[in-house]
């Protein structure tokens, strides 16, 4: 007869209890109870980090106070105006700015980049080594289909007939308000604009004359009236989309209505300029600007967001200018951190301490570049946000 005991032990075939048999079922259901909860708690964090992330925008966007426009002292305006007058008479330097550049950075500029993607890259060349805005990898049969929708890619014809051309790139800086530059900024070979910065309502500053408006798709202008005098669009890709928003703009095509749910936000649905006006940048002229030049690390691997490793475009386009230009000079440059409370932009109402909430770009190693390209001689600073040279 077996003892109460017996019935305690393990038994020796290996089979279970009805109690061992309860609890393993209730654990087999349990698991998926506990996956779905996990999976539950992991959506919920993802929806507590973008909410706090759309909060963020939100606060970034925020106005300072309602606050009018800084006071100009006429002094300062006419040193300005007298300043670019000064710029503009001397006699231009062919290849001033590459040189400057060369010799500035050993090695870590190459004078002879090609500003625009004019062939399709060959699959081991410096353009597919990483993904946008850096390069081209993974996308080399979209790059083709852009080549083949545009029927010029290098310089327009006119510009050859300049034997030196003055760049002045022009950015989106509040100190440009009030200094009465925009005659003296007409008067440049090449002017470039980036992003959605207006002409219509403040020519007086900042001038009326566009040759290169530089963008990506949720940057470019949504009025018409901004491209009237557009000589070349230069799209900067930074995303599977933005190649078909740009080949949809180029052919002069209504962009699906899936595609448009991929920018964060409204984008241009027209672009009142002909095929032969676009332009797409060499991604190696973000990558010289970014790891050469600003030293900044190689793109990692990342589940969410980036290092700070993106050029602002400012920045970019005063890299690019060197490539298209003799001599360059910058209207509108500069962040003052110190002084949350300055506008930020010429156009509206942001001010300076939305540049501190910011997870994609590294201003203050961008402010020292620029401060030693214009301290170098290498550009001139036309409103004295960098350094002031008037």
């Amino acid at each position: 007869m077996p003892s109460e005991c017996d019935s305690l032990k393990p038994r020796s075939d290996g089979s279970r209890t009805p109690l061992q048999w309860y609890s393993g079922a209730q654990s087999r259901m349990r698991r998926p109870s506990m996956l779905l909860r996990d999976v539950i708690k992991c959506s919920l964090l993802v929806l507590g980090v973008w909410l706090l992330y759309i909060l963020k925008l939100s606060y970034t966007s925020e106005e300072c106070g309602g606050r009018k426009m800084q006071y100009v002292d006429p002094e300062r305006m006419k040193r300005a105006q007298r300043h670019a007058q000064q710029v503009l008479q001397r006699e231009c330097r062919p290849a001033f700015a590459k040189r400057a550049m060369a010799q500035l950075f050993e090695g870590r500029y190459s004078a002879d980049l090609a500003p625009f993607v004019q062939k399709a890259p060959d699959a081991s060349g410096a353009e597919y080594k990483y993904d946008p805005p850096f390069g081209f990898r993974k996308f080399s049969s979209k790059v083709q289909s852009l080549l083949e929708t545009l029927p010029e890619h290098g310089f327009p014809r006119h510009w050859e007939a300049k034997a030196c051309r003055r760049c002045v790139v022009i950015g989106s800086g509040g100190i440009l308000h009030g200094l009465g530059l925009g005659p003296a900024l007409n008067q440049f070979d090449v002017v470039i604009r980036l992003n959605s910065a207006p002409i219509e309502g403040y020519s007086d500053h900042v001038g009326n004359k566009t040759t290169i408006r530089m963008t990506y798709p949720e940057g470019a202008p949504l009025s018409d009236a901004e491209y009237h005098s557009t000589d070349l669009f230069v799209a900067v890709l930074f995303k599977s989309v933005d190649f078909n928003w740009l080949q949809a703009m180029a052919k002069n095509e209504t962009l699906p209505f899936w595609v448009r749910l991929f920018f964060w936000k409204q984008v241009a649905e027209k672009i009142p300029l002909q095929p032969k006006h676009f332009r797409i940048l060499n991604p190696v002229i973000i990558q010289e600007t970014a790891f050469d030049i600003l030293r900044y690390p190689e793109p990692q691997s990342r589940f969410w967001g980036r290092d700070k490793n993106v050029p602002t475009m400012g920045a970019v386009a005063v890299i690019l200018a060197t490539h298209l230009c003799d001599e360059v000079s910058l209207a509108g440059f500069g962040y003052d951190l110190s002084r949350p409370q300055m506008p930020l932009h010429y156009f509206d109402s942001q001010c300076m301490a939305a540049m501190n909430w910011q997870t994609m770009h590294n201003v203050t190693t961008e402010t020292r570049l620029l401060l030693r390209l214009v301290k170098g001689g290498v550009v001139k600073d036309l409103t004295g946000g960098v350094h002031c040279e008037f």
